[in-house]
């Protein structure tokens, strides 16, 4: 590894399983000092323990316990460099099935949640500057039918991150905020969503090209280097990582 993070301090957050693991386990071996949070105290705790992680458990929604992280990070890791805000839910349905309840689920979980962390990390990151990634997915830029509340939810991520970072940038706090685009990675959440009988290790870009689904390590060199100094002049940008299937549907 190139240590491309030393001397950071990153919250990841959803990092007990998938993408937020595969985050957490990339940052840890370049160098930086993680606190992985997530709800699943099961897991979390052990995975920290492997990678020499600290783990908190942690409501994403809840704007107390954003703080709580936070000062966590600040008091036994040194400061806050870096925010990944990856914890999110993934509930599937068109326009007539969606419930209202799995719209409003979904909005706090993956765009309330998001708002909070920003929030709360850029009152520590404008002292000194930082990194912010924010997951989004394709489902923010492409209209997904089946997941209309879902998308509905990344599409905000999406334009809170422009947001924020046109914010930090007018009044020169020299925070970077981007937002990564995935579609299709193979994790349990999503593995929970394909249809009986469907193999996803079948669809994956390592059989055929033309295929779409990645794995989260994949996701997890795109947050690194949005999160690294190598992007240092990357600034409210979507970044995807999709295997071209956003360009082949347009």
């Amino acid at each position: 590894m190139s240590h491309r993070l030393t001397g950071k301090v990153a919250i990841v957050t959803g990092a007990a399983s998938g993408m937020g693991e595969a985050i957490a386990r990339r940052f840890v071996k370049e160098g930086a000092r993680v606190l992985m949070s997530d709800r699943n105290d099961s897991d979390g705790p052990r995975i920290a323990e492997e990678i020499g992680a600290l783990f908190v458990r942690h409501d994403v929604t809840d704007p107390e316990g954003w703080q709580q992280v936070v000062s966590t990070a600040v008091r036994e890791l040194g400061g806050l460099d870096i925010l990944v805000n990856n914890a999110g839910i993934l509930i599937p349905g068109d326009i007539e099935q969606a419930s209202y309840d799995d719209w409003k689920r979904l909005l706090t979980v993956n765009a309330d949640s998001v708002f909070l962390g920003c929030k709360a990390a850029i009152a520590v990151m404008k002292q000194g500057g930082g990194a912010i990634v924010n997951m989004s997915s394709i489902a923010a830029l492409a209209g997904k039918d089946d997941y209309v509340a879902y998308g509905a939810s990344k599409g905000a991520v999406a334009a809170l991150t422009r947001a924020v970072a046109a914010d930090c940038r007018r009044k020169r706090y020299r925070i970077r905020c981007n937002s990564v685009h995935p579609d299709g990675v193979l994790t349990p959440m999503t593995r929970a969503v394909y249809p009986e009988g469907i193999d996803p290790e079948m669809l994956t870009i390592d059989k055929d090209p033309m295929n779409r689904a990645c794995r989260p390590d994949d996701v997890a060199d795109a947050v690194l280097y949005l999160a690294s100094e190598e992007a240092r002049a990357v600034n409210g940008i979507e970044l995807r990582i999709d295997s071209g299937q956003f360009v082949m549907s347009i």
